[in-house]
C-alpha cells in the first residue's frame, strides 16, 4: 500500500496537509511572534492546571488497571510541580537564540559569488511516544521555537491528558496569530494511525520516536520517513581504583534513586577490584535503604550477601526501576570493554582522582554523554540549557545526546550573485 493511500485509508491526510500549510507559516514567523506563543504556552499551562490534573487521573487510573509499570505511571504522572516545570521550561525556550536564520559557514568567492549556510525548519515532525505527557509540551514548544509543525502521537496511556494539553497548545498559538494546527494528535486514529505517520513519507520531513526499546525499533524498522532514533539507556557507572568514597556513594543513589524510571537513570555499576571492598559497602547499603533491588556477580556478592545473582540478561537490561545490577572489574580496560559490550550509546560517568584514567574514558568510551565524577542524571536538555529537549539521541548523524533547538533544524545554501556566469 502506498503512503498516500494508507494516509487516506485513517484519514490523516488532512491533517498532514494542514501541518504542511502550518510550517511554512512558521518558516517565516519573526522571533517575537513565535516568542509570543510561546508566552501564551506557558501562561495556559499555568491556568489550566486542574483541567489537566483531572484528565491526567483518569490516564493514571486507566493505567493501574491495565497493568502499567511503576516506571510508565511515573512517566505518566503530572502534578502541580511538574506542571510548572513545564511552563517554566516553555519559557526558558523563548529566551533562547532562535536558531532560523543563522550562517553556519559561508565565504565569498574569487568571481565575487557570495555564499552561505544557514539554518531553515525540517518542516513537520512527526513523533510517536508513550505516556510521557510531558514530551507533548516540550516538542511542540521545542518545535514552535525552530519553526517547524508536529504531528504527535502520544499512546493511549495518556490519551485524555494529551487531547487537554494539544488543546490548550492550539489555542495559544492560535491567539498569537500563529496556525492551530502547527500542533495537532493524531491519537484518536491508534495504532492505525501510527503506522500511517510512519509511512507518510512526502507529509513528514522527519520522525522522532520516544519511548521503549521496542517503540523505537519499530518505528526505525518500519519507517519510510527520515528517523531520528532516540535511544533506550543502558546506562553505567565506574567506580576506579582511586574514587572518592562520599562521591561514588552520592552519585550512584542519585543517578540511581532521584527518578529510577527516565532513560539517563543508572542501570549498571561498574567497581574497580582494588576499590570494591572499600567503595561497595557504603554504596549498596544506602541504595538498599532506598528499596533498589541489587543483582550482582559472585565478587559483589562476597561483599554485599544481601544481593540477588546476577544472570547474563542483567548486564543489558534497561530496568527503569528500582533495580541494578553491579559487577567487580579487573581494570579500567575490563569496564570499557564492558560498557563497549552493553550500552545503549547513552550516558556513562567515571569517578576517579586519576587524571589520566578519566581522560582515558572521556576519549575512549562512545556514548553520547561521557561524564567524570557526575551523576548520569544530568544528561538532560534542561540541565544543558536547552529549556526541554526534544529527546537524546544514541545515533551519530546531526544530532547526538539531548536534542535541543538546532537539531530540529536543517540548512540550505544561499548564494548571492551579480551576473557571474561559470567558465
Amino acid at each position: 500500500m502506498s503512503s498516500q493511500s494508507l494516509t487516506e485509508t485513517v484519514q490523516l491526510t488532512p491533517i498532514l496537509e494542514s501541518a504542511r500549510a502550518a510550517s511554512v507559516a512558521l518558516a517565516a514567523a519573526p522571533t517575537q511572534v513565535k516568542n509570543l506563543a510561546l508566552a501564551a504556552i506557558a501562561a495556559a499551562l499555568r491556568g489550566s492546571v486542574p483541567d489537566i490534573l483531572a484528565a491526567n487521573r483518569i490516564d493514571l487510573a486507566n493505567g493501574h488497571e491495565n497493568g502499567l509499570s511503576a516506571g510508565m505511571l511515573d512517566r505518566l504522572s503530572l502534578d502541580d510541580t511538574r506542571i510548572e516545570g513545564l511552563a517554566a521550561a516553555v519559557e526558558q525556550i523563548a529566551l533562547l537564540t532562535d536558531p532560523i536564520g543563522e550562517v553556519v559557514r559561508g565565504r565569498s568567492l574569487p568571481n565575487g559569488i557570495r555564499i552561505s549556510q544557514v539554518r531553515v525548519p525540517f518542516g513537520v515532525v512527526g513523533v510517536i511516544y508513550e505516556a510521557r505527557p510531558n514530551v507533548t509540551v516540550d516538542i511542540a514548544a521545542i518545535a514552535l521555537k525552530s519553526g517547524n509543525a508536529v504531528v504527535l502521537r502520544g499512546g493511549s496511556a495518556a490519551e485524555n491528558t494529551n487531547r487537554i494539553l494539544v488543546g490548550l497548545l492550539q489555542q495559544a498559538i492560535g491567539s498569537a496569530g500563529l496556525p492551530a494546527e502547527s500542533v495537532q494528535t493524531i491519537d484518536p486514529f491508534g495504532r492505525e494511525g501510527a503506522t500511517a505517520l510512519m509511512q507518510a513519507r512526502g507529509y513528514v520531513d522527519v520522525l522522532i520516536p520516544r519511548g521503549s526499546a521496542g517503540l523505537i525499533q519499530a518505528v526505525v524498522n518500519q519507517s519510510k520517513v527520515p528517523v531520528i532514533e532516540t535511544g533506550a539507556g543502558v546506562v553505567h557507572i565506574f567506580l576506579d581504583e582511586s574514587a572518592n568514597a562520599d562521591w561514588a556513594v552520592e552519585i550512584v543513589h542519585n543517578s540511581k534513586v532521584q527518578r529510577p524510571s527516565v532513560c539517563n537513570s543508572l542501570e549498571t555499576l561498574l567497581v574497580h577490584r582494588d576499590a570494591a571492598t572499600r567503595l561497595l559497602p557504603a554504596v549498596l547499603a544506602k541504595l538498599a535503604a532506598s528499596g533498589v533491588t541489587i543483582h550482582a556477580d559472585p565478587r559483589v556478592r562476597e561483599i554485599f550477601p544481601d544481593a540477588v545473582p546476577a544472570t547474563p540478561e542483567d548486564w543489558g537490561t534497561e530496568y527503569m526501576g528500582l533495580e541494578i545490577s553491579v559487577a567487580v572489574v579487573d581494570s579500567l580496560d575490563e569496564a570499557i570493554a564492558h560498557i563497549r559490550r552493553y550500552s545503549t550509546g547513552h550516558t556513562e560517568s567515571i569517578i576517579t582522582n586519576d587524571v589520566v584514567n578519566a581522560e582515558r574514558f572521556l576519549a575512549e568510551v562512545d556514548s553520547a554523554a561521557v561524564m567524570v565524577n557526575a551523576s548520569t542524571r544530568f544528561t538532560d536538555g534542561g540541565e544543558f540549557g536547552f529549556g526541554a529537549e526534544v529527546g537524546i539521541s544514541t545515533q551519530k548523524l546531526h544530532a547526538r545526546g539531548p536534542m535541543g533547538l538546532p537539531e530540529l533544524t536543517s540548512t540550505k545554501w544561499i548564494v548571492r550573485g551579480s551576473g557571474q556566469v561559470r567558465g
